[in-house]
């Protein structure tokens, strides 16, 4: 008896909640949003300064580190390469007297670096992961 009363609370319960789930959203056309005129004022602060400031601290994988003679046509040439083999990507090179670097990918975590340094290191052996103070927002998958 209490496990056919079980079975029927369980049916009934998971019918509930199927139903309730099943609708998309509610719909409320009688509903007036009151709030203070100042809450869009920081808001569109709050985008401009996101906007200002879209750099976070991360990690990237250095491919290229050379300096010299031909330095920066090798460090070009090394870049359209790496495009080539790894369109999705982003290959970033930066000049810092005598040497020109090349470094790779935008990401939050050292696990995520060593991640993508794996499929790196197959074409670029000398490659590191190296910490960077201001990376772009990582896209999201």
């Amino acid at each position: 008896m209490k496990i056919k009363l079980f079975f029927l609370l369980l049916i009934t319960n998971a019918a509930l909640i199927t139903n309730v789930c099943s609708q998309d959203s509610l719909q409320y056309p009688n509903v007036k949003l009151i709030q203070d005129s100042r809450i869009d004022t920081l808001i569109k602060k709050h985008i401009l300064l996101n906007e200002k400031h879209a750099y976070i601290p991360g990690w990237r994988i250095q491919i290229f580190f050379e300096s010299g003679n031909n330095s920066k046509s090798k460090a070009l040439q090394t870049m359209e390469d790496f495009n080539n083999f790894f369109p999705d990507i982003p290959a970033y090179l930066s000049f810092k007297e005598p040497y020109y670097k090349i470094r790779v990918g935008d990401y939050r975590t050292r696990l995520d670096a060593e991640r993508s340094l794996r499929k790196i290191i197959r074409k670029y052996p000398n490659a590191i992961y190296v910490k960077e103070n201001k990376i772009n927002f990582p896209k999201l998958n």
